[in-house]
């Protein structure tokens, strides 16, 4: 995860800076801000105010980790507060050290087990609030996070969590393989109000909440300059013509040379999907017979780009070959996997 640290005295920097150092460690990116007067060695002096500061990392980070009064937290972030679907995890970290509190997408945004790891490196106490946790109960936008599904109606996944905190059974059908025991309050008999993991437009409940695998991801590949709004045409051009919608695909990928491409970053940016780039080495190793190109072999170093970077986004195999347009290339690749009750 990217994470962005901020804390405003002294006290809150070197626990900032302490806490950044942890996540390192763990393997997340992170950067650190603090006042001017506090800053110490790889902090950023936070210049801007604390709304405007928030506003860039809504859009820039996964995380942001407030090391300070969870009020200021509260207020720094109201203006950007927009979709549980797209915000970041938020969290609180009180100057003492003591608690971990997720303050926003506890669970899509990843901010309670973010919240878990931290209280455990820092040997502080988790402060989990989302009813679904408290009672120990299946939460299903977990369960969609953790297995990459799409979740089609956020008002139906709050009826399966509110279902199940009030003792009721919700169904449950999967036309993926499903690993694990079915958790408590889930039936694969008759019920209402149902789960079903299908890519399909099924109905088996009443009311049914559809979580849409997401087997896919597309390698890109551009000249310098490319617009997203030309990426973006072409994209969706391709994935119409195999058959595929926006919310099937699990990532984009490139190679690193593309890492700071304006339109390929907005792209990924405006669809809300990671975009994976790997280093030419990385490339040559993926798995599978792909087209190879001359020209890219000389500019690059490897022979195929969208293609092997399609493969390794995916985790899969390559499903539709490269297509070129326009100085832009576009290939497919698809994982099938089953789905997992932890």
């Amino acid at each position: 995860m990217t994470i962005w640290l901020i804390s405003y005295t002294a006290r809150g920097r070197a626990l900032a800076a302490r806490a950044a150092e942890i996540l390192k460690g763990a393997g997340h990116d992170c950067r650190t801000f603090a006042l001017p007067k506090f800053c110490g060695d790889g902090d950023e002096p936070l210049t801007q105010s604390g709304a405007d500061w928030a506003g860039a990392g809504f859009a820039e980070a996964d995380a942001l980790l407030f090391c300070c009064a969870s009020g200021i937290a509260v207020r720094v972030i109201a203006p950007h507060v927009r979709d549980k679907r797209t915000d970041p995890a938020v969290l609180v970290l009180d100057e003492g050290g003591r608690f971990v509190i997720p303050l926003l997408s506890g669970h899509l945004g990843g901010a309670n087990a973010l919240a878990l790891d931290v209280a455990n490196r820092l040997h502080a106490t988790p402060v989990l609030t989302t009813a679904t946790d408290v009672n120990g109960l299946f939460a299903v936008d977990v369960f969609a996070k953790a297995n990459g599904l799409h979740i089609e109606s956020m008002a139906l996944c709050k009826a399966v969590s509110a279902a199940l905190l009030a003792g009721e059974k919700v169904g449950f059908r999967s036309d993926l393989p499903v690993e694990g025991a079915l958790p408590m309050g889930l039936t694969t008999g008759d019920a209402d109000l149902g789960i079903y993991v299908s890519a399909g437009n099924g109905q088996p409940f009443p009311r049914t909440l559809r979580l849409t695998p997401r087997p896919y991801a597309v390698g890109l590949g551009c000249r310098r300059g490319k617009s997203a709004e030309e990426l973006e045409r072409f994209l969706l051009d391709n994935l119409q013509k195999c058959g595929v919608g926006l919310h099937e695909l699990r990532a984009l990928g490139s190679i690193d040379l593309k890492k700071d491409e304006p339109g390929l970053a907005a792209l990924s940016q405006k669809l809300g999907l990671p975009c994976v780039t790997y280093s030419a080495e990385e490339l040559k190793a993926a798995p599978g017979d792909f087209t190879p190109s001359a020209f890219v072999q000389e500019v690059t170093g490897v022979d195929s780009v969208c293609e092997r970077a399609a493969v390794l986004a995916s985790g899969g195999t390559l499903a539709v070959r490269k297509v070129a347009k326009d100085g832009m290339t576009f290939a497919l690749a698809k994982k099938e996997e089953a789905i997992r009750f932890e």
